[in-house]
């Protein structure tokens, strides 16, 4: 715990001791200010898109993104839903298959008449949903991030002309 303190004050110290000459301290002032306020609008941006998605990408006038993000939402959270919905079926069919009662019978029997198969597609449906659940994940990590690099990158210059040799 004591190293941590140390390599981060040693860090710290680093990032602020670096030395300018007096003619190019107003022109660093004024590039310090414009990254101070960057990296301020990138912060906020994807503050932003973490609270409510597409917000980053609003507050960056990307007003074409926030459409996409919501569609990408919405047909996860139809995958979800179809694929709970089916998985709630074949687990339902395979506890009634395997309960041992004769009076409990499944709508699956015809189709499925072992066991086996109930569980393999109960197995899918549950895989399936879980990985849906991790890509809405995803989805909204890169919203928060697309925000992000947006409002880093929207004050880039860019110089087009020959290179000088």
């Amino acid at each position: 715990m004591k190293a941590f303190f140390i390599i981060i004050s040693f860090l710290f110290f680093f990032q602020f001791a670096s030395g300018q000459d007096s003619t190019s301290a107003s022109k660093a002032s004024v590039v310090q200010a414009d990254t101070f306020y960057t990296k301020r609008k990138a912060n906020r941006a994807a503050l932003y898109s973490a609270i409510l998605p597409g917000a980053g990408q609003v507050l960056n006038r990307k007003y074409w993104k926030p459409p996409i993000i919501y569609a990408g939402f919405i047909a996860l959270g139809l995958s979800i839903d179809f694929n709970n919905r089916n998985y709630q079926t074949f687990k339902k069919a395979y506890l009634y298959r395997v309960d041992g009662d004769s009076t409990t019978v499944d709508a699956y029997e015809k189709i499925y008449p072992d066991a086996n198969a109930l569980l393999v597609r109960k197995d899918y449906y549950r895989r399936t949903r879980d990985l849906m659940w991790i890509i809405t994940s995803g989805v909204y990590l890169l919203n928060i991030i697309d925000a992000y690099v947006d409002a880093q990158l929207s004050d880039f210059d860019i110089k087009i002309g020959r290179a000088h040799v």
